[in-house]
């Protein structure tokens, strides 16, 4: 998307690219945050065929579930390397080659152990978008759009979710269920995976389109080409901006591990950076998205209609999240999150309560009686909405902005890895905690989004309208 350098000129005179455009390179390196989405969520629909199809223990289908976390956290810190060395563009196409293999083979799988393997090929992949496209978009937005550009990954994140929920309900329920036959004669789970495929394809080709970040190129030495891409992005401005990249690039060398360490081991950003990561996932919001159509059903409702509850919290995911677009240039980086966590404080410890009170079945399922069942589907949906408007894009803001050039890809690898190994803590210990009673599990919940309204007030700083330059 790039203009040819023959039509760049020599910067004079020349209207920065228009908004729209810039949304648009920004919404083609969004497409991992899709996929990332997409992949992590897929696997609600196929957590019950899972056991049934394999008759594995919940500890094994605990660990299929959430073995896509361990290779997230692998590709994390691999993709942070790979971007500094290839360039955030070619790792972009290496990452959408990996969703397609591990879409193929997730769905072909024919026991839980292979099944898990090809999980943690996806996860590689899930890691690794988790880090080349927050910086992406950091380094190639202007400091006035950047919080909202920022946000599209967070809400290509909640779409990539969105819709694979809804590709779960209705593959089942053309199917009749997850287990059964549907086109050529594979099962409906099967095709759950499958359908990752397409939109992969989509990811790389949209990477080959897109120019390579202006800042890795000049960490690279490449300058002239980096001119070249800073006038079609910043018009007349495009050499200043130029001047600024080199003086915040003290050298041209690869950022290895001793950049990042500090007195307390790494730099207080880096650890500032590990701890936002680990609060966005310890606070459970993935129990919400791996596991809710197995909870829902574990209280008393259908497969159909938890599917379509699912899809419910998909929908209010995605409208909260254009909440969050459309106020963080605005309101700022941390009162949303100060706000986020308040509001899950309360509708997790809401949880809490009402699972903590209710009965049990004869299978020691959880039984709401009377007001509980709506009670608790409300603060699961306030609850997604605190989360959604706040914690979910504002992480991944703060991620690709608060962190010097220098550094940027590698640091944000590490806090990247940080977030996949909370996400794995909570999605593979949420089998045990459910036998031992919801009430407990979300009361933990409860507790993490309470220390992380002090982590908030304590340690971030706000960024907003900064230029990378200045971090």
């Amino acid at each position: 998307m790039a203009e040819p350098a023959a039509q760049q000129g020599d910067g004079r005179g020349e209207e920065p690219l228009s908004t729209v455009r810039i949304a648009l390179i920004a919404s083609v390196a969004a497409l991992g945050g899709f996929l990332f989405g997409f992949d992590t969520a897929v696997i609600n629909g196929a957590v019950g065929a899972l056991e049934r199809v394999f008759t594995a223990h919940p500890g094994t289908v605990g660990l299929s579930v959430s073995s896509a976390l361990l290779g997230a956290a692998a590709g994390a810190v691999l993709a942070g390397r790979l971007a500094d060395r290839y360039g955030r563009t070619r790792t972009m196409i290496a990452t959408s080659l990996l969703f397609v293999v591990s879409a193929a083979g997730s769905g072909a799988a024919i026991s839980p152990w292979d099944f898990s393997a090809w999980r943690v090929l996806g996860g590689m992949a899930i890691g690794a978008a988790s880090v080349v496209a927050p910086a992406y978009i950091a380094e190639i937005a202007p400091a006035h759009l950047r919080g909202r550009l920022g946000s599209l990954q967070q809400l290509a994140i909640v779409l990539g979710i969105f819709v694979a929920l809804l590709s779960d309900y209705a593959i089942a329920t053309s199917a009749g269920s997850a287990t059964s036959p549907f086109w050529l004669g594979a099962q409906a789970w099967r095709w759950m995976f499958w359908s990752a495929i397409p939109p992969a394809l989509l990811y790389g080709l949209g990477a080959l389109l897109i120019p390579e970040s202006p800042r890795h190129l000049v960490a690279r030495g490449h300058v002239d080409e980096a001119l070249v891409v800073l006038r079609g992005l910043l018009g007349a401005s495009a050499q200043a901006k130029l001047v600024e990249i080199q003086r915040t690039l003290s050298s041209e060398r690869r950022p290895r591990l001793a950049d990042l360490r500090g007195r307390a081991g790494l730099l207080r950003i880096v650890w500032i950076g590990i701890g936002l990561s680990a609060f966005q996932q310890l606070v459970g919001i993935n129990v919400i998205f791996y596991y809710s159509s197995v909870l829902w059903q574990a209280v008393g409702f259908s497969e159909r209609s938890s599917l379509a509850i699912t899809v419910i919290t998909g929908v209010t995911n995605i409208v909260t999240t254009l909440v969050a677009i459309a106020t963080v240039d605005r309101v700022g980086r941390r009162p949303l999150l100060i706000a986020g966590s308040i509001g899950m404080t309360l509708t997790l410890g809401a949880m809490a309560a009402v699972f903590g009170a209710a009965g049990e079945d004869a299978a020691g399922n959880p039984v709401l009686t009377g007001a509980a069942g709506p009670a608790a589907l409300l603060a699961a949906n306030l609850y997604v909405f605190c989360f959604g408007a706040s914690w979910g894009p504002v992480t991944w803001v703060l991620l690709g902005e608060m962190f010097e050039n220098r550094i940027r890809a590698l640091a944000l690898s590490i806090a990247a890895a940080a977030q996949w190994l909370a996400n794995f803590l909570v999605s593979a210990t949420f089998p045990a905690l459910k036998a031992a009673g919801l009430g407990i599990a979300y009361g933990l919940y409860t507790a993490a989004a309470a220390a992380s309204l002090v982590f908030v007030v304590a340690f971030i700083p706000e960024t907003k309208g900064k230029e990378l330059e200045e971090m």
